[in-house]
């Protein structure tokens, strides 16, 4: 190949290097791209304002007017500027400062299933100026409530109640409060956040357990085991002395009656200790709103337990599938319970979660198992041989409707709940 061909290759490999470094093009782009940064902050919001629909109708506005110059059509010129002066009239209602002080205030934070919950909601004007008539929109769980808020004065203040329905037990996050401009066909919508969200928690009924389940607890306190100790307060028998025992139990007068070093012997003793385990496995209930029923009822005989315990002053550990809930203050309890939900596709378990209860908390002194009409006696049976000896198991059927019920499947109390006023009532019975 000759030197001019080689030249002419170089150069062809080269001059589109050349000319774009010659022309700026990288300098260019750099620019667009500062330009672009500085630009977004102001332009992103604008475009927010946009609705799905009010795309559409630009959209359709951009081609009519085009097809129409393009084609001479004098309707499609028509249409796109009929659309063309909704858009801009959309943008006066859009346009505007809104100078507004916010409160949002819940008269409780905590009720009770079916308790009535409300609120209020204050807005004033904190410019010197009247403020154009807005939307207020207060999202409420999944749903929102609506307010129309009229035209203010400097320094006005306009006031909203409303309820919150509490039917089920939940915690429903209330707010943030947020004011909506926009037209009426719905092409803009100027959306600005005035508040931060509440939680509004609904906690499961519960049922004041009073004398029938206290002097049941009472009894559990300083119950025997069956683990024998050398140092308690339960005394149990004498043995020989050997090497290694503490002297101060020494048996001194049947030491010198046999003649041989003869030591006190004791059974363990243990505070009471509650542990109790809610089944959250859907498998472990009925199907359907039966289903929800039972699950319901044995969130509240859950929290029915732990309250009175609490106020006992006794030490509980509650349990559920994958969790142990806080359990320091009967109100943390209760809040817990408020979010706890059914898990559809839990593979635990009452026989697991019996297993997972005994590894947690060997210590307990009473084991209650709480699930629903899903669970078999064969279930219940082995849920006792993972719970540790000495601990006494309570098995609690939650079934809305039925008669209240007692039965014994080997080492454990079988209770049948039918409703929620029949748990003190059951447990005197377990205890008698």
């Amino acid at each position: 190949m000759s030197r001019a061909g080689e030249g002419a290759r170089a150069i062809r490999g080269s001059a589109p290097a050349r000319w774009v470094t010659e022309t700026g093009w990288p300098a260019v782009s750099t620019t667009a791209r500062r330009a672009g940064s500085a630009v977004a902050p102001a332009v992103g919001p604008v475009l927010g304002t946009v609705s799905g629909f009010g795309w559409a109708v630009l959209g359709v506005t951009v081609v009519a007017i085009v097809a129409g110059l393009a084609l001479g059509w004098r309707e499609l010129l028509v249409i796109g500027f009929v659309l063309l002066a909704a858009l801009l009239i959309a943008i006066g209602f859009a346009v505007g400062r809104s100078a507004y002080a916010v409160r949002l205030d819940l008269a409780l934070t905590r009720v009770v299933v079916g308790e009535r919950a409300v609120g209020r909601l204050a807005v004033s004007n904190t410019s010197a100026r009247t403020l154009l008539p807005a939307r207020i929109e207060l999202p409420v769980g999944s749903a929102f409530a609506s307010f129309q808020l009229p035209r203010l004065a400097p320094e006005a203040e306009h006031d909203e109640l409303f309820g919150i329905p509490t039917g089920r037990r939940a915690v429903i996050v209330v707010g943030p409060v947020r004011s909506v401009r926009g037209d009426p066909l719905g092409l803009l919508r100027r959306e600005l956040r005035w508040t931060d969200p509440v939680d509004l928690f609904v906690h499961p009924r519960t049922v004041s357990l009073g004398g029938s389940s206290s002097g049941f607890l009472r009894d559990l306190e300083g119950v025997e085991s069956r683990v024998l100790s050398d140092n308690d307060v339960s005394f149990h028998a004498l043995r020989e002395y050997v090497p290694g025992d503490d002297r101060r139990y020494i048996h001194w007068k049947t030491s010198a009656r046999t003649g041989k070093l003869m030591v006190r012997q004791f059974e363990e003793t243990r505070r009471s200790h509650l542990a109790i385990a809610l089944s959250t496995n859907r498998a472990d209930y009925a199907d359907g709103e039966r289903g929800d029923e039972e699950f319901e009822l044995a969130v509240s005989v859950c929290g029915s337990l732990a309250v009175q315990a609490l106020m006992e002053e006794r030490e509980i550990t509650v349990l559920t599938p994958g969790s142990t809930l806080h359990a320091e203050t009967g109100r943390r309890l209760l809040d817990e319970l408020s979010a706890v939900e059914q898990n559809e596709t839990s593979r635990e378990t009452v026989v697991q979660l019996a297993k997972t209860t005994g590894t947690a908390v060997p210590q307990a002194s009473v084991a209650f198992l709480l699930f629903g009409s899903g669970v078999t006696p064969t279930q219940i049976q082995a849920s006792s041989m993972h719970i540790p000896l000495g601990v006494r198991v309570i098995a609690i059927a939650s079934r809305p409707g039925e008669r209240m019920s007692l039965r014994t499947l080997g080492d454990i109390t079988l209770l049948t709940v039918g409703d929620l006023t029949d748990l003190p009532r059951a447990l005197r019975r377990a205890n008698s």
